[in-house]
Formats: C-alpha cells, structure tokens, sequence
C-alpha cells in the first residue's frame, strides 16, 4: 500500500514510522525544508519528550476532548516513546512534575531518533512541498446513492511545479495553527474543510495572559489605585523577567468569587503580563470558561499568587515578626530581604500602604496583618490572551465526531486519516501534547 503522511512534525513522523513497519511505502510531504521544526523548540529547546504518569492518568490532563484519546493511548504509550528513543541512543531522565527529558536536554537528538527511524524504514521524504489537496474518488459510481469517496493521491506544489504523489492511504498531520514560523500555519484545516469536515473554532491555548492596563477597571490588589503601579500591567512591567517557583496560582472570578483553576509551581511576569508552567495549562481552564470573553473585558478574572504557600496566615505572621523583632530598627523597606525576592521588594512595601520609611517596630499589627495577607494573595487582573502564534499548542481543528477514535479513520472519507494537533483535542503542559502526538499518529499509520 502507498501511504503519504501530510506533515513532517512528530504526528507526521510517527504516523510515518508506524505505517513503514507495517510494510508499507510510504512518503513524508513536508512544506519546511526540513522535518520537525515546531519539536526542535518544544521545553525551550529541551523537548518534553512525554510524562512519566500512567497512561490511565493521561486522558485528565486532556482537557479538549481527552475521552476521544483513550484507544490511541492504550495502543501507544509513554514506554513505547521512550523505547523509541532508547533504541537510537537517546537516554531520558525525569524531571519535576513527571516530566520526561533527554539527558542531553538537546530537542536536536530526538529529532535526529526520529530521522534516524524513517531512514532505516525507508520512509521517503520531500522537503519544501505545500500541499494544494487531497485527490478523491468517488467509488460508488452511482447518482442515486450517497457518494463515498476514497482518497487516491496528494496534489502539491514544489520549486513552483505541481506535482501529484499517488496514495492509497493519506495521513494529514500538518499540526495547528501556532508558532508559524515553524510551518504550523493552519493549512490542514483548509485541505479537511474542502473534504467536508467541520472544523471547531481555532483558539489558542497552553498561553500567556495579557494584565489588564485600565486603572478604572483594577480590582486585583486594593492599594493599587494609589500606587505608582496604577494598573496590574504596570505591576508586571516593574517585575519583568522575575521567576517565580514554588507559589502557588488561582485563577478566579471575582464576579461569581470562584476558582476557575489553581495550580503549585513556577510563573514569570513579563512586559505583557505573565507567563510559565502554571500559567499556561492555566489558560487552557480559562478559555473554556464560561462567558470567559465578558468577564476578561470587564476586569473580573484576577490571578492570585501566594507567595508563600507553604506557610498558613497566623505561621507567616510569626515568621514577620521574627523578622521584624531581629530588624526592629531598620525602615520597613530594608526589612524584607529574607523574605521576598529583591525585585518584589518595592512594589509589595508600595502595595502594603505602610510607608517604607516607617521603622519597623513602629509597623502597627494592623499593617503587619494587611502585609500577610497581600503576600498570600498577590493579585493581577487579566485582561486576556496572548496573540495565537504565542501559544504552544491549537484548541480547535477538526471534529472529533468525524474521525473513528479507534483507527483515526475519516468517517467521511475513506482512506484518509488524522494525526495529532489538526484534531480538536489539547492538553495541559508537561509532555502530553506531543504523546497525543506520537500516540494518534502511531494509530493512523497501522
């Protein structure tokens, strides 16, 4: 059989490796000159190859469509992967949060695992080909029936000349529509459009969060309206670039005083707003969110951070006034040196209303409390998402209810089959987007 795989990322190039062993012939058509861009940057260049969690676990941090996944996880799992990789001299480790890495930390060597694979399997591939359609048949032949039809080959566009590759089977794995620049520009959508598939709503997802910039709708720290940091981007502008681990996030409505997601572990603020592990699987709660779009314009989703959220209210009081009794004759604003980052420093003293030429012992309980809590509940209010190319991952594509869970089939079209982020399925950080990768493609090419 002739299978042609659309897309040379890692859905692509599983959906490759699968189908060759299985004795196939099989092509790659790649539109980037050469495969596996969009891998080569995932964990900043690391590539969280996958997580170390029970498959059973993978579906819950599946958030767009996870059930959909189970039998494409069953038949390829996070062991298989790192197999994979092992088997061309890729060794992994794991990391915080179960996250799999090579011990390399160079994305370059499991890109170079994969090639290595289709080389060996004689996978053919054509580099700098931008695929125009997917040629059909109609294999009925008959008017008064419903028309079926089954794939018969890939009409594409290389050196300015079209060019068909004949098929008996086409895999389109051409990924989503974030990070562009690596190919991922939404063109599978269009070729499965024309074919009669639905494609849901393109959002973005796994990305940063803009901080609201409109002082009369602040509503995240009280003292913020009499501050220099007047508005919360303001706040994450005299904080850009500062990291923080170990905190502790909750995303909320105001409106509804509910929380909308809460997660442990590393954020950035940047020029924007604010960014990082947490943040981003944050934003994939946060676009499903009801109503998400309202209450982003009216100022009523605010990030609150704890600071310190291994310590209760009353044990970080103690732990000030440790602080304050062992400072007791420096000004408040030299006083928070042990306890805060020094970049935090100035805008938590402007926060906490307590003047910052005020010796310590002078601090009344009142501020010291009002300190306490403002440290527990640092707060930005968001204004929305960053631009879709930003994000690291599609929610959207297309129609789970068009595709067979089980082959990763076409309902629609016979012979034409889907892998990895042209589907309408996403998940959280932490290697489970590039296993639904790796797992659907795996699936499609069998």
């Amino acid at each position: 059989m002739k299978v042609v795989v659309i897309g040379g990322g890692p859905a692509g190039m599983m959906s490759a490796v699968s189908a060759a062993r299985s004795g196939n012939e099989v092509v790659i058509l790649e539109k980037m000159n050469t495969l596996g861009r969009k891998l080569l940057i995932t964990g900043k260049g690391r590539c969280n190859i996958t997580s170390s969690l029970d498959m059973s676990e993978f579906i819950q941090n599946v958030p767009g469509n996870g059930r959909f996944l189970y039998s494409c996880f069953e038949r390829f799992t996070n062991k298989d992967i790192i197999e994979l990789m092992e088997k061309h001299g890729v060794k992994v480790k794991e990391e915080r949060g179960n996250r799999i890495f090579p011990v390399s930390d160079k994305s370059m060597d499991v890109l170079n695992a994969f090639l290595e694979e289709l080389k060996q399997l004689k996978v053919k591939i054509v580099t700098n080909a931008k695929v125009q359609s997917i040629i059909t048949d109609n294999i009925n032949n008959n008017e008064s029936l419903n028309e079926i039809k089954h794939v018969s080959g890939v009409e594409y566009i290389k050196d300015g000349k079209k060019q068909v590759e004949k098929a008996d089977k086409v895999i389109l794995a051409t990924g989503g529509n974030s990070y562009q620049a690596t190919g991922s520009t939404g063109d599978g959508y269009e070729i499965a459009r024309k074919l009669g598939h639905t494609v849901t709503k393109i959002v973005p997802s796994l990305v940063p969060l803009e901080a609201n910039n409109n002082a009369s709708l602040e509503t995240a720290n009280k003292a913020v309206s009499i501050s220099r940091y007047n508005n919360s981007l303001s706040l994450c502008r005299a904080l850009q670039g500062l990291s923080l681990r170990n905190v502790g996030i909750k995303l909320e409505d105001i409106e509804k005083n509910k929380t909308i997601y809460d997660d442990f572990g590393e954020m950035l603020f940047t020029h924007f707003g604010i960014s990082g592990p947490t943040i981003l699987s944050g934003s994939a709660h946060l676009l499903r969110y009801k109503n998400v779009d309202e209450l982003l314009k009216c100022g009523k989703v605010v990030l609150k951070i704890d600071l310190k959220p291994a310590l209760s209210e009353e044990k970080l009081d103690a732990r000030i006034l440790r602080d304050f009794e062992r400072d007791k004759n420096k000004f408040f604003k030299n006083s928070l040196n042990d306890l805060l980052p020094q970049k935090l420093i100035d805008p938590v003293v402007e926060l906490s209303s307590i003047d910052g030429n005020k010796k310590v012992n002078e601090v009344t309980k009142q501020e010291r409390l009002g300190l306490v809590k403002l440290l527990k509940n640092f707060a930005v209010t968001v204004k929305g998402f960053r631009p879709i190319n930003e994000a690291i991952v599609t929610s959207g594509g297309i129609s789970i209810k068009e595709i067979n869970p089980k082959s990763m089939e076409s309902k629609l079209v016979n012979g034409l089959f889907f892998a990895g982020e042209v589907i309408d399925v996403d998940a959280y950080t932490g290697g489970f987007n590039l296993q639904i990768a790796y797992s659907t493609g795996y699936v499609a090419g069998c």
